[in-house]
C-alpha cells in the first residue's frame, strides 16, 4: 500500500483557506494519540471516518481502528448516522468525532451516542466549527460557541472531565475567511496561493502576538472548536 489517504488532512498546505481548521486538528489529534502512549492498545471508533486520514496517528497504538460512516465507504467498516451508532455500549476506548457535529441532523442525540459507545475513562475527542461559511456536504446545520459547545455535551450526556477549547483565535478566524474568498475570487486557480499563504501567516502571527485574540472572549471570532470529554 501507498502512502495513507487524506494526507492534506494530516499535513494541509498553508495555501488553502481551510489550513487554520486542518493544521490545529492535526496537531491536536496528534498530541492526544502520543498522550495514549505508554498504555494499553486502545479500540479506536472513527465516526463520520470519511478516509479515515487520522488513522496514521493512532495506528501504533490501536489495536483496532474501525470507521462508521452515514454513506456508504470502502474505507468504513460499518454504516450509520452518529446518532444511532451500530455499535454496543462502552464497547471503544477512544472515539473520534471531527467536523462531524455541524453537519448531523440532531446534535444533542449525537453527544448522547458518542458518551454511550465510550467505555468510562475512555475519552471522546470532538471537533466543530465555530466560525465557519456554509458548506454543504451534502448539508450543513450548525455553528458554536464555546459555551454553546460545552451546554450540548454537558445537558446531553454525564462527563466525568469536559473540557472545551478553542483550535484557533480571531486573527487566524479572520484570515481563514478572507482566503475562503480569495480562493472564491480567483476561481480557486493557482493565483490565490500566494495571497492565502500570506493571509494564513498573518492571522497565526496576530494571534501568537496577541493573547487576547486567542481567547473566547466577547467579540472574539472562534474558527474551530476541540472536546475532550470523558466519561
Amino acid at each position: 500500500m501507498g502512502e495513507w489517504p487524506g494526507a492534506e488532512r494530516r499535513d494541509p498546505p498553508k495555501t488553502s483557506s481551510t489550513w487554520v481548521v486542518r493544521h490545529a486538528l492535526s496537531r491536536w489529534l496528534q498530541a492526544q494519540a502520543r498522550d495514549l502512549r505508554g498504555g494499553a492498545p486502545v479500540r479506536v471508533l472513527d465516526v463520520g471516518c470519511g478516509v479515515k486520514p487520522y488513522y496514521p496517528f493512532f495506528a501504533d497504538i490501536a489495536s483496532e481502528y474501525v470507521g462508521v460512516d452515514v454513506v456508504e465507504n470502502p474505507l468504513a467498516e460499518l454504516l450509520g448516522p452518529v446518532e444511532a451508532l451500530p455499535v454496543e455500549d462502552a464497547s471503544f476506548d477512544v472515539v473520534l468525532c471531527t467536523q462531524v457535529l455541524e453537519h448531523c441532523d440532531d446534535p444533542a442525540a449525537a453527544v448522547r451516542e458518542l458518551r454511550r459507545v465510550t467505555r468510562p475513562g475512555g475519552r471522546v475527542l470532538a471537533s466543530t466549527h465555530g466560525v465557519q461559511v456554509y458548506h454543504p456536504s451534502p448539508a450543513d446545520y450548525w455553528r458554536w460557541t464555546h459555551e454553546g459547545l460545552r451546554r450540548l455535551f454537558t445537558t446531553g450526556a454525564d462527563w466525568t472531565d469536559l473540557a472545551v477549547e478553542p483550535a484557533a483565535g480571531t486573527g487566524s478566524a479572520l484570515a481563514m475567511l478572507l482566503a475562503t474568498y480569495v480562493e472564491i475570487a480567483l476561481r480557486r486557480s493557482v493565483l490565490a496561493r500566494p495571497p492565502v499563504w500570506a493571509l494564513n501567516g498573518l492571522g497565526t502571527a496576530l494571534d501568537r502576538r496577541v493573547g487576547l485574540l486567542r481567547q473566547p472572549v466577547p467579540g472574539s471570532l472562534i474558527p474551530n472548536l476541540h472536546v475532550v470529554a470523558i466519561p
